[in-house]
């Protein structure tokens, strides 16, 4: 994708025009606004762009050729870090990867959980925080959550929660705004987002969260501690994307490869929490983006359980989805 077709994307997404001006990268979280007295502050908005070809957008962190262990935590500590998405999917191969077919391990259980998110973006001294709420099918790799969008940053009235279903591929939002029939939901392919939708959404799919954990190549057993009343052991390493990409299951890899691609370095450190049975109760990624030559920090943390609650996510007909213009703001 062109700098240019991302911008026209941009544009008949919603994402330019008088009132919120793209500056410097043009993924859909954080945006340039320019407030009362010329001051520059950053906007979150809960709606879908891309970024710009030059947007220069990398992780923060090292890396190396092969995957590392710290001493602390030993081969162990790897081994967890990289069975997280299996063990959530309930299906764990000898070496702890995800094949298909392969039935639900014994004593494996997960398979869906209640889900908390939130998305923080920090440039110029401004931090603004875009929160998530609902559930997650891990064997399906489908989500329903409820984002939130703080006030913008001239003051503005809160934005209406937008619904974001999540699949494979796919991002479905409703309550999109800019001239979207409210019955009508808008479609985004995440394989085609510069950055797989890692942070686009306003969300991090869980399961591309758990999955990017393949990825890790340097791994450290931080300490054991308790999280919501639950004991668990904390991670601390740094990601390959495109190892990632390479590793994971087949709903997952389109969207890690997009971001592999489009990502100007690949490695993102994180912070992993998981629980005495393997499973990831909390993960965080630390993003970081070049804008106009000012680094521009993401932290997408996830929060997972209530372990095993039904979960039912219905995706939109097409008679039910958008196709009209989307109105600039």
């Amino acid at each position: 994708m062109t700098v240019d077709t991302g911008r026209r994307y941009a544009e008949r997404m919603g994402l330019s025009g008088r009132r919120y001006g793209v500056g410097g990268w043009q993924a859909m979280v954080v945006r340039q606004h320019r407030a009362k007295g010329g001051a520059r502050a950053v906007c979150a908005l809960a709606v879908v762009g891309v970024m710009a070809a030059t947007a220069g957008c990398s992780g923060s962190g090292g890396g190396g050729d092969r995957a590392v262990a710290g001493d602390r935590g030993g081969a162990d500590a790897l081994d967890a870090v990289h069975r997280a998405a299996a063990v959530l999917a309930g299906t764990v191969s000898g070496t702890g990867t995800a094949v298909a077919g392969i039935a639900p391990a014994s004593g494996a259980v997960a398979g869906t959980a209640e889900v908390r998110t939130s998305l923080e973006t920090a440039a110029g001294g401004t931090r603004v925080t875009v929160r998530g709420r609902g559930s997650y099918d891990f064997r399906h790799c489908r989500g329903r959550l409820t984002v939130v969008v703080p006030k913008d940053a001239a003051g503005e009235d809160e934005h209406r929660p937008i619904t974001e279903l999540l699949a494979p591929g796919a991002l479905y939002m409703m309550n999109r705004g800019a001239g979207v029939p409210a019955d009508k939901w808008v479609r985004v392919d995440t394989t085609a987002l510069e950055d797989g939708n890692l942070v686009s959404g306003g969300v991090t799919d869980p399961m591309t969260a758990a999955e990017l954990l393949r990825g890790a190549r340097q791994v450290t057993y931080v300490e054991e501690t308790v999280l919501a009343g639950v004991p668990v052991r904390h991670y601390r390493g740094t990601a390959d994307i495109g190892l990632a990409a390479r590793e994971a299951a087949p709903g997952s890899r389109g969207a890690l490869d997009a971001a592999a691609k489009g990502f100007r370095t690949d490695t993102v450190p994180f912070d992993a929490y998981l629980d005495e049975r393997g499973r990831l109760r909390k993960v965080r990624h630390r993003f970081s983006f070049a804008n106009e030559g000012r680094a521009v920090e993401v932290v997408s943390t996830t929060l997972l359980y209530g372990f095993g609650v039904p979960v039912s996510v219905r995706l939109p007909d097409d008679r039910d989805i958008y196709t009209g213009r989307i109105r600039q703001r």
